[in-house]
């Protein structure tokens, strides 16, 4: 089976999501999680690094892709541990 990427232009993302024009203004702690294998990897690590500050996280969950973190898969992959320890953290 021959895979096409679905998109030829990963900075697509950059100017049809104004989001991470905005994200070096974000203040508030920002929790990033993506799957080790997900096709969108790459626009977490670059929304994690235009974020300024040190309250800002970028937490890749190993072997899993972007949909497995949805409703955990078979690999129950979604890191409730983590997340909620970031809230406990941060959300005071």
């Amino acid at each position: 089976m021959n895979k096409k990427p679905l998109l030829k232009n990963k900075n697509i993302y950059e100017t049809k999501c104004p989001i991470l024009q905005y994200a070096d203004e974000i203040r508030t702690p920002v929790l990033i999680v993506h799957g080790e294998n997900a096709h969108s990897r790459y626009f977490g690590e670059t929304a994690y690094h235009k974020l300024k500050g040190n309250n800002k996280e970028l937490f890749i969950v190993k072997g899993v892709n972007h949909v497995d973190l949805y409703d955990g898969g078979d690999k129950n992959a979604i890191p409730f541990d983590k997340i909620e320890s970031f809230y406990k953290e941060n959300l005071k």
